[in-house]
């Protein structure tokens, strides 16, 4: 605190003629010679006025406005004054409550007087250094005076003006807000309610007219009104005070104005310097509404209109908080980015060259690069240093501190001098931002992100996803983060990783139900709200006494939310499509999402130890995988988008996890009914999603192929594969399969096994149950899953490979030759078998057939291994063309898109398949005669 200065009585009478006569939207610091001379003439005229000292003490306590309520004129001047004396005494009434009113607090009407230390704070604008640390221990995202107010006081300060309203609060007001967010909320005793109404400046007006002046300390002096009508000098102070007139007010505002743009020209292009001759409008959309230059680092007004950054905050400090363009109320803290697109039309401008000699065409994002060029080719010429003897010059950073200041001292008066001028003084923001510049000039980002996050209060720790990122991938459970981040906090005295509260709110923003959409139509039967995050999966059951009894735990999303988290993480990667496709990124659709459907049980998950809930010890998970996205055009459907990797589990996103065996038809049902019902009211519908600043429109196409075989037969009601139907493609029994291996085509869809379910259910013609199951094809229970017909690429090699395996075994002991073998004998084939390929093939011995034991199993090298085993050169011949065959169909069956990948081996399949039928039935019919396997 600075103790109070011995001033003469009539300084504080002159500071506030100064305050009460100066335009508030031309608001700006007296100069030194001004002051100086208005306290010369006041200390001369003091002399003669003993009563000063009261009024001008009354004065500086915030009652000045009473002067001109209790001033009357004279009887001789009344009969003298003209309309143009009335209104001057109106315009002095309204500029002396505006003001007033700035010497008040915005929300509670208080006098800054009542503080002995005078504090007081802007509405607007951000907030102190000390209530963001406040607002950040309480992990608060307010960072701005209009929303912590609006949120504290219920007062809404945005549309505010000047001439209204004060523009700044009191220091009992911003402890209440700290203390609203600090631990010892309850000493908070502000009461909502009974914030300051402010109206405009009338006859009545309650800051002018008061009796007591609004925060008047107790004691402090009141102004006499029988003095005031003895003393002579006052009405004469009034008429003699030099008032500026509105066409002085508009001929300093076009000055300064104009000053403004003059100085605009030295760092923005001018709209000449454009290569292609635009229309007027388009050339007025892409430039500044104050400096008419074209726009350089734009932002937007909540009125819509653009400016350059700069610009738009000397307009505002300068005219007031109001927009340029359209007069609209506009405040520093409103100033938002333009959409990427317009951003990227805005870089994308052609521009002349402004070096002379140089003719090049630049765009606009890469002029400054251009011009840094020339500036270092002219530097390197120009400001070479030349040693001119003497000691050679030593390094900055070799010199001792009292060196370095002498060295930089003029640098030091002309950064001091920038930001006194265009930063109000701010030398440390000027400098570090200077700092931070050169490192990223020379790609030294690790120090300058380091440097930006203590800029911005952030210290140099992770970002809250990067940290859930390290998390997840390095699958980290929670306490086990835990106890990593407290022993790096403590090994190196940072914080580096953040906290699990902060690593769970940067979760919220990539899961489901935290971006807004719409559907259109609404979707039947489900809700439109878009906060919809985790439900439990048993939410929509009707549960009665009657009904079959659903014991577990299930949790999912809603199906119409999850795909809007997919697309929103799928962003950039469409946006990138578009331009790939030279296709325009503000397209808006309708855009069609292929999306893959896959279910499956996950095994055992039983808990090992504790006393959880009664549920079963099996989990089944239902997910989807966004296989591509289209955009449809005149040559046609174009595609922007697809999947590198689909089947690989980190593009499969879980929609329904549940503790159930995937055997059991009725759990299966009840629990995935609802989305079921959801994905078909999406088929109807399209999709409203704001991505790139734009909204776009996007319809969904589903494809369920990502089903085994087991969960085939379960969500389309069939049989299990021990029934005599073996197939899911057709209706073929085993008998029909073994004596028919070649004509066979795909009979079943879910319309098919519907309509036989019904059937099934009905009985119409009223057969018995093996004439109606023969009737049905196996159908059995409701299908409740649309799938598409399709091959479980996965068992489809393991069951073959298995099949292989065993011809092989046969094939050594020549079982073609003798069939009435014992048990022994075959097992001894099989030992021979195994001991041969582990020595050949470095293939081990399995109990049980899997995958990558297959693949190895199918191939040439394996074949001619096992026909070193087989002594008949027929059968050796036999088997290699039955493997020949085998490999040149897989491709076909393994790929996404046989017609792209592997086109000849398509149209040979035909073929193929025949001839490996031949030989099944011929070659190797004593094993296939009247069975044979479902893959097969």
């Amino acid at each position: 605190n600075v103790p109070t200065e011995m001033h003469h009585p009539f300084t504080k009478f002159s500071e506030w003629k100064f305050k009460l006569f100066r335009v508030k939207s031309l608001e700006r610091r007296p100069s030194e010679e001004e002051t100086e001379g208005s306290e010369v003439s006041y200390n001369s005229s003091q002399e003669t006025s003993p009563e000063s000292t009261v009024v001008s003490e009354d004065l500086s306590l915030g009652s000045a406005p009473q002067l001109l309520a209790n001033f009357k004129p004279q009887e001789s001047e009344k009969s003298n004054a003209d309309d143009s004396n009335e209104t001057d005494l109106k315009r002095l009434g309204d500029e002396a409550h505006a003001t007033a009113i700035q010497q008040l607090c915005r929300i509670c009407g208080a006098s800054f007087k009542m503080d002995q230390q005078n504090r007081s704070y802007p509405v607007h604008g951000p907030v102190d250094s000390e209530t963001q640390d406040v607002l950040r221990r309480r992990e608060r995202k307010v960072t701005s005076w209009p929303e912590l107010i609006l949120k504290v006081f219920k007062t809404d300060v945005r549309a505010d003006v000047d001439t209204i309203h004060p523009t700044r609060f009191c220091h009992n007001c911003w402890t209440i807000m700290n203390q609203k967010f600090s631990h010892n909320a309850s000493e908070v005793y502000f009461p909502h309610n009974q914030a300051v109404e402010w109206t405009p400046h009338s006859a009545a007006c309650n800051v002018c007219h008061s009796s007591k002046p609004w925060g008047k300390r107790k004691g402090a002096p009141q102004l006499n009104p029988n003095k005031m009508k003895k003393r002579k000098t006052r009405p004469e102070f009034v008429k003699k005070s030099k008032t500026p007139s509105s066409h002085s007010i508009q001929w300093k505002s076009n000055k300064a104005l104009n000053q403004m743009k003059d100085s605009c020209k030295k760092i923005h292009l001018d709209t000449n310097l454009l290569v292609v001759d635009y229309p007027s409008d388009f050339v007025k959309s892409v430039s500044c509404q104050v400096c008419e230059h074209i726009l350089s680092d734009p932002v937007q007004t909540p009125c819509k209109h653009l400016f350059c950054r700069i610009c738009i905050l000397k307009y505002i400090k300068l005219m007031g908080c109001y927009c340029p363009s359209c007069k609209y109320p506009c405040f520093p803290t409103d100033l938002t980015a333009p959409v990427k697109s317009y951003l990227s039309v805005l870089n994308a401008l052609l521009l002349k060259c402004t070096v002379s000699g140089c003719d090049e065409e630049i765009s606009l994002g890469k002029y400054s690069h251009h011009i840094s060029k020339h500036k270092e080719t002219k530097g390197k010429e120009a400001y070479a240093h030349i040693n001119k003897g003497g000691r050679p010059r030593q390094h900055l950073l070799t010199l001792t501190r009292r060196a370095q200041k002498h060295r930089l001292r003029e640098l030091k008066m002309q950064v001091k001098a920038f930001a006194d001028k265009e930063e109000e003084g701010d030398v440390k923001s000027v400098c570090l931002t200077l700092f931070l510049l050169a490192l990223r000039a020379r790609n030294e980002h690790r120090q300058a992100d380091e440097l930006e996050a203590i800029m911005e209060g952030r210290g140099a720790g992770l970002h809250p996803a990067v940290c859930l990122a390290i998390r997840v991938n390095t699958f980290l459970s929670c306490s086990q983060y835990h106890k990593m981040y407290r022993t790096v906090k403590a090994t190196t005295g940072r914080q580096i990783f953040q906290p699990l509260h902060a690593l769970r709110n940067a979760e919220k923003a990539l899961l489901p139900g935290y971006h807004t959409f719409e559907w259109r139509p609404p979707l039947k039967s489900v809700s439109t709200r878009t906060d919809v995050g985790i439900i439990d999966g048993l939410s929509g059951l009707n549960r009665s006494v009657d009904e079959y009894p659903v014991d577990t735990i299930s949790k999912r999303f809603r199906y119409d939310v999850f795909p809007v988290s997919a697309l929103k993480d799928m962003e950039e990667d469409i946006l990138e499509g578009l331009k790939a496709q030279n296709l325009d990124d503000y397209m808006s659709g309708p855009f069609t999402v292929v999306v893959k459907e896959s279910c499956d049980g996950m095994g055992d998950v039983s808990e090992k130890h504790g006393s959880g809930p009664a549920v079963p010890e099996k989990a089944v998970r239902f997910s989807f995988t966004v296989m591509n996205i289209n955009f449809p055009n005149h040559n046609g459907p174009v595609r922007i988008f697809e999947e590198s990797k689909p089947n690989s589990e980190l593009c499969c996103k879980p929609l329904c996890l549940m503790l159930a065996d995937e055997s059991d038809h009725e759990t299966l049902t009840a629990i995935l009914s609802p989305l079921i019902a959801e994905r078909e009211a999406m088929k109807t519908a399209e999709l409203l999603l704001e991505m790139g600043g734009i909204l776009r429109n996007f319809r969904f196409v589903f494809r369920g192929t990502g089903y085994d075989e087991k969960l085939v037969r379960e969500v389309e009601g069939l049989e299990a594969s021990g029934s005599i139907f073996i197939c899911t493609l057709c209706d073929a029994t085993r008998l029909e399969a073994s004596q028919n291996l070649v004509n066979h085509s795909i009979t079943r869809s879910h319309g098919e096994n519907l309509q036989r379910y019904e059937m099934w259910r009905s009985n119409p013609h009223h057969e018995s149950v093996d004439e109606l199951r023969d009737r049905v094809k196996g159908v059995s229970a409701k299908p409740f899953i649309e799938t598409l017909p399709s091959i479980d690429a996965l068992h489809c090699d393991i069951g073959n490979a298995a099949e292989f395996y065993r011809i092989f075994q046969l094939e050594i002991g020549e079982f073609y030759k003798n069939s009435s073998v014992t048990k022994e004998e075959k097992k001894r084939w099989q030992a021979t078998l195994d001991k041969h390929l582990r020595k050949r093939m470095n293939l081990k011995p399995i109990m049980r057939m899997n995958g990558n034991f297959a693949r190895k199993l199918m191939s040439k090298e394996t074949i001619e291994a096992v026909c070193e085993l087989v002594p008949c050169e027929e059968r050796q011949a036999a088997l290699i063309e039955l493997m020949d065959l085998y490999l040149k169909m897989k491709p076909v069956w393994r790929s996404s898109c046989p017609a792209k990948e592997c086109p000849e081996l398509l149209c040979q399949y035909s073929f193929h398949s025949q001839r490996f039928a031949e030989l099944l039935s011929t070659k190797f019919k004593y094993r296939y005669e009247g069975k044979i396997t479902n893959y097969f």
